[in-house]
């Protein structure tokens, strides 16, 4: 099992990522979520991954961090879901986001995911109700996930990339209001400009 790779991006072509490791080059599949974290073309990158032997190909999956490729796992578990599949929900919602439609028992939310339609939904909030506290570190308190959640969708929705949206959010303090919390991050990400 190859369980992490560190090399050298040679090519982004999403969903798809080349990276180079002592000289062999690596096709990894990557959800969104990792594609907006990685660095350019040429630089040094670290991922775990996840590699998948069938009959008529292996295929390898990264992600930045070991927390997706839990979740990622998981999701395989689930009768009906395939790697494309899981993918598709990492690269739709967030882990904490998943985690807060699991708890909350929203397969509505899960169905915005393209390829996730309401029966899929419901299986995944009913297979993973019980296993949502595997989902995300005991760092990322439940309580904490929905404002900051809110605050990166809003700052996402104002045109901020990925990157930005995340460091403006991790400056808050805990417990900031959604509404404070967004004036905050505007106030730190035109000071950082």
């Amino acid at each position: 099992m190859i369980g992490r790779l560190s090399g050298v991006l040679l090519s982004k072509l999403p969903p798809q990522i080349m990276l180079e490791v002592q000289g062999v080059g690596y096709e990894i599949d990557v959800p969104m979520s990792t594609f907006y974290q990685l660095p350019a073309v040429g630089e040094k990158v670290m991922l775990f991954t996840h590699l998948s032997v069938r009959e008529d190909a292996h295929l390898l999956f990264g992600f930045v961090s070991d927390e997706e490729r839990s979740v990622f796992r998981q999701l395989l578990k689930i009768s009906g879901i395939g790697a494309r599949t899981a993918l598709s929900v990492l690269s739709g919602m967030s882990v904490a986001d998943l985690q807060l439609a699991i708890t909350s028992q929203d397969s509505a939310r899960l169905t915005t995911i393209p390829g996730i339609g309401k029966k899929t939904a419901e299986r995944l909030v009913l297979e993973l109700k019980d296993k949502v506290k595997a989902l995300v570190s005991s760092s990322a308190p439940l309580s904490g996930v929905l404002p900051n959640s809110d605050i990166l969708n809003a700052l996402l929705a104002l045109g901020y990339n990925d990157k930005e949206a995340q460091w403006a959010v991790k400056q808050l303090p805990v417990g900031a209001s959604v509404n404070e919390g967004i004036r905050q991050a505007l106030k730190f990400l035109s000071k950082s400009q």
